[in-house]
């Protein structure tokens, strides 16, 4: 009788489900938002090559966080978003200073909506929030179709939230460990009586102390959008967002990894409070973007669409270094102060057209484009009181005194970097089951200027192919194949001042895809091998730095599922194993790189209370290591992070959710990135009471 009585809700949340993700047509109205659905996977995403595949029907390795995944596990920081993402190394050197590797190599390529420009230092400062994007696509590997310079890693695509034909509003409050608090707003609805006009506002504010001694933290964000039909086939969006962050006594540098003893070494091992930073320092950054898009929807299923954004990122701090390593008495490490501003201006524009044609009798897909790009780049420092003594006691009390920077200038950079590319790429529908996608990038890229007292001049242009295809097995399978290339010009300049090659990336895949539960389940399986030549490292300093060649590759294995596994039943997994490489001497590379990694996260909502949501987020890697020279290597054994979470709906309109990270305590180094490190955050908790019209 009891499970009679189950059917029907089955029945009903399968119902729902299906109503939740609808089938979708290649049209305009395509850019679809992940919010409401209650998925943990999407229909399609465009991040490889601006056609709206499926992610079956995407010859790449790709996973998507969505919404409701964001809001399930407290994702409101991009590392902890990504650092639940298949294949994705979250690299926290310091608290304000992050790096992503994916498949051995760092992630330089970040877009927003599909358009955007490596980072000028290739790291990303400050905490960057989550609230303001529906949803974040993650393409493994090479992207040199869509982003042609950079590294053959993985391509980051943050979709903005967007306006809705519907008004719905949401707030939320969080209170967490250490004086954690945050309040959200969301509203979103028709702006006229035809809706012809649209809006949304988000805003969020945010301040916290910290598990680490002196760290505090204040952040706020708000974004606009406003989006217009001039006319039925035309719709024109503009918008504009900032966030601002001040953190305060946050880490430059981080913790020595070992101290001395005459000719051996030792690990140190401090609490996990430890902060090496300065309690009078601090690292101001903002981030203003500005964008709009203007989409043409022409006829026979062919859309024009033109789209321009600015981006300013700036920087202020001082900040503390503590250079060297402490021996058996807490000398033997010197202080380095800098007063530091860095402004980075981007400018990206794309036009693209898109749509299908009819050849021997199919129908194929085709999209065509180019997009221009520039960079503006200005860095100063003041350095003062630079190379004094410091013990271990007063590096880690926080009590150097501050300088007063007077000294003048010590460091700079002002360098101008340009970008245009032309693109094009067709899928051609070869029979029912044969797809073959071909296309290529033209790229022209040029720089000019000096970066700490080194030129930053190239100019080069390259072609860079991209091939896949897909066989369908049946309507459920598909194997596929990829091949895409990468390039990344740089300026550091060997002996006898001779410019470096550009950084040459090229990435192979093959792998079985498939989708499940009427398209509710998507997993798939890869292999890959990817390749990145010349990557600059530092040989020499003669009258300035000299820097060689190397050359790394990585091959491996990723198994990737995401969305529906029964009714009520969501979960994101990921696994991925790979070894690293030096081409040239066969040794092991970029050991700070976890070899094996998981992700898993997973929600259920009861039959028998559907107000309840449990879910649960469990993050492992494997032992990683750093050589530091002949007889010191640092090591960080292998480690599991599990975190979970209990939601209650009181009502439609009103939930509670209560997160617990790092549930058994763990201690951990955050990252072997450099030479020094710092432990990631112990068990921490927060509560969150959220309303939603």
């Amino acid at each position: 009788m009891a499970q009679q009585q189950q059917e029907p809700a089955a029945a009903q949340a399968e119902a729902q489900a299906d109503a939740a993700l609808p089938d979708v047509k290649a049209t305009a109205r395509a850019e679809r938002s992940t919010e409401g659905t209650g998925a943990y996977t999407t229909r399609s995403a465009n991040t490889a090559t601006k056609l709206d595949l499926s992610l079956r029907e995407t010859p790449q390795s790709i996973s998507v966080v969505t919404r409701t995944q964001i809001e399930d596990f407290g994702l409101m920081s991009v590392n902890d978003l990504l650092s639940s993402v298949t294949g994705v190394n979250v690299e926290r050197v310091e608290t304000d200073r992050t790096y992503f590797t994916v498949r051995g190599f760092e992630v330089s390529n970040f877009q927003i909506d599909g358009i955007g420009l490596p980072f000028a230092t290739g790291d990303q400062l400050g905490d960057l929030d989550t609230a303001l994007y529906d949803r974040v696509e993650v393409l493994r590997g090479a992207n040199g179709l869509m982003s042609s310079t950079g590294n053959p890693s993985a391509t980051v695509n943050f979709v903005r939230k967007r306006p809705t034909r519907d008004l719905q509003a949401s707030a939320g409050l969080t209170f967490g460990s250490w004086s954690n608090k945050r309040v959200d707003a969301d509203v979103s609805g028709p702006l006229n009586e035809s809706g012809s006009v649209r809006g949304r506002f988000v805003a969020a504010a945010q301040k916290k102390d910290s598990y680490l001694d002196r760290y505090s933290l204040e952040k706020n964000l708000f974004s606009g959008v406003l989006e217009a039909d001039l006319a039925a086939d035309t719709t024109l969006t503009v918008g504009h967002s900032e966030q601002h962050n001040k953190p305060n006594s946050p880490m430059w540098g981080a913790l020595p990894l070992y101290r001395t003893n005459g000719a051996q070494t030792s690990p140190t091992n401090y609490p996990t409070s430890a902060s090496t930073a300065a309690g009078w320092a601090y690292w101001d950054t903002d981030d203003t973007q500005t964008f709009a898009e203007l989409t043409h929807r022409l006829s026979n299923d062919w859309q024009a669409k033109a789209a321009i954004a600015r981006r300013v990122l700036e920087s202020d701090g001082e900040m503390l270094y503590i250079a060297g390593v402490p021996d058996l008495s807490g000398a033997g490490m010197t202080s380095y102060p800098s007063k530091y501003n860095h402004t980075e201006r981007q400018w990206i524009g794309d036009v693209n057209l898109t749509g299908h044609y009819t050849l021997a009798g199919r129908r194929h897909d085709l999209v065509f484009g180019g997009n221009w790009a520039k960079s503006d780049n200005w860095l100063h420092s003041s350095d003062d009181d630079v190379g004094l003594p410091v013990s271990e006691e007063e590096a880690l009390a926080g009590t150097f005194p501050r300088p007063n920077f007077d000294n003048g200038t010590s460091g700079f950079a002002d360098f101008h970097d340009r970008r245009i590319s032309l693109y094009a790429a067709t899928r051609l529908n070869l029979t029912d089951a044969w797809k073959l996608l071909v296309g290529a990038n033209l790229t022209r890229a040029n720089s000019h200027g000096e970066q700490y007292r080194e030129t930053h001049s190239y100019r080069k242009t390259k072609a860079t192919p991209y091939i896949g295809a897909t066989f369908d097995l049946d309507d459920n399978h598909t194997v596929y194949a990829s091949y895409a290339q990468i390039f990344n010009p740089q300026f550091k300049v060997a002996e006898g001042d001779v410019l470096l090659d550009p950084i040459e990336g090229r990435n192979a895949e093959l792998g079985l895809k498939g989708e499940w539960l009427n398209k509710r389940l998507n997993g798939s399986l890869a292999v890959f091998h990817v390749v990145q030549d010349n990557t600059a490292e530092f040989d020499k300093f003669d009258t300035k730095s000299r820097y060689k060649s190397v050359n790394a590759e990585s091959q491996g294995v990723e198994i990737d599922l995401a969305g529906r596994l029964a009714p009520g039943w969501e979960a994101s997994a990921g696994y991925t194993q790979m070894s690293i490489k030096n081409r040239d001497t066969g040794a092991a590379a970029r050991t700070y790189v976890p070899r094996k990694t998981l992700r898993l996260s997973t929600t259920y909502k009861l039959a028998a209370l559907p107000q309840l949501k449990l879910g649960a987020s469990l993050k492992w890697q494997d032992d990683i290591e750093r050589v530091e020279s002949a007889v010191t290597t640092t090591r960080q054994d292998a480690y599991a992070l599990l975190d979970l979470m209990v939601r209650y709906d009181f009502t439609k309109n009103l939930s509670a959710t209560l997160n617990v990270n790092n549930v058994t305590d763990e201690k951990y180094i955050a990252s072997l990135y450099w030479s020094q490190g710092y432990w990631g955050a112990p068990r921490n908790a927060s509560v969150s009471l959220n309303w939603q019209y």
